[in-house]
């Protein structure tokens, strides 16, 4: 039986790495009695994988991972098993049971929603409303937003526009800018990326240490529309 569980990652926990949260996600099976399937072989590991790696610093209220389990009472009871032994800063939001044909969360995620604010004790050189005049005028009304992308290979021209699908400015006090960009193995645009590169276009420094990055739901790409990965499941009654 496949299963996806969705949980959000806060507070100190943001600190923690992608290796040492599989580790984490493993104990944490076994402490809540997890009936996860194992795979065979001389050295068997549990049957788990994540939608798509979250960096170190960043917070979020949409990560995933896909496991097998041989059993599952129903979701309700996964959910709170699960959330009895974890630490603050991790909590479980929901556990669905995939079709036996689903692909795993890493190999359809498509695109991902971000809010980037400014830290306490950081203040934005312009307000909403000029971010938004800015963002429409530098990047909405170009026809391409080239940038130089580099990568610890090689480093390309890019045309930014065609992986941005959202990028708008909440006025909360501070401009909070909300982004919906390409994820995957192919297409990965990171939001700072994008953000970055305009306060570059118009002069402005991009600071990361001033920036808090909280990604808020990932998407695959089901019949030509975006679909959040926890309504491609159904919950076990």
């Amino acid at each position: 039986m496949k299963i996806r569980i969705k949980f959000r990652k806060w507070g100190v926990m943001k600190f923690v790495g992608h290796l040492d949260m599989m580790r984490y996600f493993q104990k944490a099976m076994r402490r809540a009695n997890i009936d996860i399937c194992y795979s065979e072989g001389f050295s068997p590991h549990q049957i788990m994988s994540f939608a798509s790696p979250l960096g170190v610093g960043l917070t979020s209220d949409g990560e995933y991972l896909d496991i097998e389990v041989n059993s599952l009472a129903s979701s309700a009871e996964a959910v709170d098993a699960l959330n009895a032994v974890m630490v603050e800063g991790v909590e479980i939001l929901s556990c669905v049971k995939l079709p036996d044909h689903a692909k795993t969360a890493m190999s359809i995620v498509a695109a991902a929603d971000y809010r980037l604010s400014y830290k306490e004790g950081f203040e934005s050189p312009c307000s909403a409303d000029e971010w938004r005049e800015i963002i429409q005028r530098e990047f909405w009304d170009k026809p391409e937003f080239l940038i130089l992308k580099k990568t610890k290979k090689s480093e390309r021209e890019l045309d930014l526009k065609p992986f941005v699908y959202r990028f708008e400015v909440e006025d909360c006090g501070s401009p909070v800018f909300v982004l919906s960009v390409s994820t995957g193995s192919t297409d990965n645009i990171k939001p700072e990326l994008v953000l970055a590169s305009v306060c570059e276009k118009c002069g402005y420094p991009y600071r990361e240490e001033e920036i808090q990055i909280h990604r808020t739901e990932v998407y695959a790409r089901e019949n030509g529309r975006l679909v959040a990965l926890s309504d491609m499941g159904e919950m076990i009654p």
